[in-house]
């Protein structure tokens, strides 16, 4: 069963299950790097498996909109004993004391789809964000589906103010106002110099996120697609689950021109489902370029 409780204006939690928090120990950290178009259950339960340790863990669900959508969903699976929504639209309740608490007693913390330039907003650089880190650092884990992917990188494209980059439209244009990058937010050691997108294959932004490589100087760009996970260690090792595929982009130089984007140098990775991989250490892939603003065909 949900119970909703409304607290003040701007927060809003859901609770499911046991309200006494559970110690597991912990057999993480892990990244859980999710495409969006669909949740990948398979990926979150051996994720909650690796990080239980036999044992039982809390769950927080942070969103910027929605409701409890993820609380009968998690409590579902095995490993769970409660489930914690918190919908944050503000920066004072990102730094109230009880849910700063709430994030840190958790072992796993996701952050729903929507709109990332909310969780920079009212999320970054708070007390929540700490906490959160603070999951990450002793063992659990972190991670997040299609807005919530977008925010886990070094780089992240923030879509602030309401944007949506064209991969055709910001390959002639890097300056484009649709490109907006933050840094400053999570800074995972496994994804230091990386960018990542969402719906990757399905919606063609291949040619945004070597934009966003760009502008920013990432050495590596991670594009999740749709119904996929990638699942992250601590030093970068990783496993795709879902349906696959992940694509790495990978910066041996920088851009020749910006404005249309020139820019050789790069080569992509692919994995498919059931693939390891190690973000420091990938195989050669396929050369890959951008010329006056134009990528080959079938560059995927």
């Amino acid at each position: 069963m949900t119970r909703a409780l409304v607290v003040l204006s701007l927060l809003t939690r859901f609770f499911s299950g046991n309200p006494d928090d559970v110690k597991p120990r912990l057999g993480g950290p892990l990244l859980l790097l999710t495409g969006g178009g669909g949740d990948v259950t398979a990926g979150l339960q051996t994720a909650i498996d690796r990080i239980r340790n036999g044992g039982q863990i809390d769950v927080v669900v942070l969103r910027a909109s929605g409701a409890e959508g993820y609380n009968p969903y998690f409590m579902e699976m095995d490993g769970v004993d409660s489930v914690l929504t918190m919908v944050i639209t503000d920066r004072e309740s990102a730094a109230r004391p009880d849910v700063v608490q709430a994030v840190r007693d958790a072992e796993l913390v996701y952050f729903a789809g929507g709109d990332q330039c909310n969780y920079i907003r009212w999320i970054k650089g708070t007390p929540v964000e700490r906490a959160v880190e603070r999951v990450h650092r002793r063992g659990g884990a972190v991670g997040g589906t299609s807005a919530g992917l977008a925010i886990m990188g070094q780089y992240a494209y923030d879509a602030c103010p309401n944007q949506s980059a064209k991969s055709a439209e910001v390959l002639l244009d890097p300056f484009h106002v649709d490109v907006s990058v933050s840094t400053g937010f999570f800074e995972w050691k496994a994804l230091r110099g990386v960018v990542t997108d969402t719906h990757f294959q399905q919606r063609d932004r291949l040619g945004r996120m070597i934009v966003f490589m760009a502008r920013s100087g990432a050495r590596l760009g991670v594009g999740v697609s749709e119904g996929t996970m990638a699942l992250v260690d601590r030093d970068g090792r990783g496993v795709v689950t879902g349906k696959g595929p992940v694509h790495i982009v990978v910066a041996s130089g920088k851009p020749e021109t910006m404005k249309p984007l020139t820019f050789r140098g790069l080569r992509i990775v692919r994995f498919e489902a059931g693939e390891r991989f190690d973000l420091r250490d990938l195989p050669a892939g396929k050369p890959l370029e951008v010329i006056a603003g134009r990528l080959p065909e079938n560059a995927y």
